[in-house]
């Protein structure tokens, strides 16, 4: 929906609106015929929800189109990822909380893993934790650079952010991650003559990290993505009217919620009960609560078809704990696929339940991909949600007389 339109068409509300986004959820079955990661979980509490709800299936930017998890929660916050884009580099950095200035270009950073021929072996560095992390920014911080002022921070397990600081910078840059192993990394490539001083500088940089972690086993050396400078995009409070919040533990996803405006909650542990936990002690505070799940995507690119699934019933286990506090509308959805069998993100769209007292149900008493594709809702483009769960929660009026 337009968001002019939109804006003429709110109306206060006292009413809650809750958008549960499981990372990576849609899958494949294992062999033709079979179920899913998502069908094959027990998930008594998500296929009750289900039956009382509309059920479709999503495309998070188009029919298709593999998205990356920036695009993929754009869409399903009602942004459309084809006319916004937020660089990855910038939501990690805002993600720690990095100050992050108008003209600086940042970038995420992957430790990896390669071998003596310098082709990938571990593109994550077998997920290396974080106290090494520390370890190893620490020496990459000791990297000096002409014309730019470096900055390199830990985010969590292999993930670290680079920023390039200085005049004249331009973000237009080529990623390094050839996105499999048994190849090298990638240069890094200028895609305008703005960024050419940019691509000279980041180049210089991972060949200095290069030489510096060279017997630094398993993170022996690294791969820069997301170039990006920070974009100007409506607020959630300027878009919907809602006073929204983000309850996520990985850093990147709180700082796309912090980049749309939204306030992220403190959550006291790394469990799905603390992230629920922190929904029940703000639930009187905020109009939206977005909760994050990352381990559904995680596991999917690990190729760990049952654990995606016990993911997702450790996730149906805390739904009583939502029900409880009697929300208006429920949204449970996905930003992408992320198949056990493929090991990567696809192009397959999403499973999505909205639930609200004033929803036309369906009455299918089940949350899988096959499921939802018979719902009422059908395919729609992850944008088509959020003015769904707004009508749902009576915070829109009529349009025209």
């Amino acid at each position: 929906m337009n968001f002019q339109l939109l804006k003429q068409l709110l109306i206060p509300g006292q009413t809650k609106i809750v958008m549960i986004v499981m990372d990576g959820l849609g899958g494949l079955p294992r062999e033709r015929g079979g179920k899913t990661e998502l069908e094959s979980a027990r998930k008594p509490n998500l296929d009750a929800l289900a039956h009382e709800s509309i059920l479709g299936i999503a495309d998070p930017v188009a029919p298709g189109v593999t998205p990356g998890s920036g695009p993929g929660h754009l869409g399903i916050f009602g942004y459309d990822p084809l006319e916004y884009e937020i660089g990855r580099g910038v939501l990690e950095a805002l993600g720690i909380d990095f100050e992050l200035g108008a003209n600086d270009v940042a970038a995420r950073g992957n430790f990896c893993t390669i071998d003596a021929a310098g082709k990938l072996l571990d593109r994550r560095a077998g997920r290396i934790a974080t106290e090494l992390n520390l370890e190893l920014t620490k020496i990459l911080r000791t990297i000096k650079l002409p014309r730019a002022q470096i900055f390199v921070e830990t985010v969590r397990d292999y993930r670290f952010v680079f920023v390039l600081r200085g005049k004249g910078l331009g973000d237009a840059l080529s990623e390094t991650d050839p996105q499999r192993v048994g190849v090298a990394p990638l240069p890094v490539k200028a895609l305008d003559a703005k960024s050419r001083v940019s691509a000279n500088l980041a180049n210089a940089f991972i060949a200095r990290a290069h030489k510096l972690l060279a017997d630094k086993q398993p993170a022996n050396m690294i791969m820069l993505r997301g170039f990006a400078k920070r974009p100007t995009i409506p607020t959630f409070q300027e878009v919907y009217g809602l006073r929204a919040a983000a309850i996520a533990i990985y850093p990147m996803y709180r700082g796309l919620a912090r980049t749309l405006g939204m306030q992220t909650l403190t959550v006291a542990g790394e469990t799905l009960a603390d992230e629920f936990t922190a929904l029940e002690k703000n639930w009187n505070t905020f109009d939206f609560f977005y909760l994050h799940v990352k381990k559904t995507d995680s596991s999917g690119e690990d190729g760990d078809f049952e654990k995606k699934s016990r993911v997702i019933e450790e996730l149906d286990a805390q739904l009583p704990r939502l029900r409880a506090l009697n929300p208006d509308v429920i949204v449970v959805g996905g930003d992408h696929s992320t198949p056990a069998i493929l090991k990567a993100h696809s192009w397959h769209p999403v499973p999505v339940l909205l639930y609200s007292k004033y929803c036309r149900a369906d009455g299918i008493a089940e949350y899988g991909e096959r499921a939802c594709a018979r719902g009422s809702l059908g395919r729609v483009r992850s944008k088509e949600l959020m003015p769904l769960a707004l009508a749902n929660a009576l915070r829109t009026t009529k349009f025209g007389a």
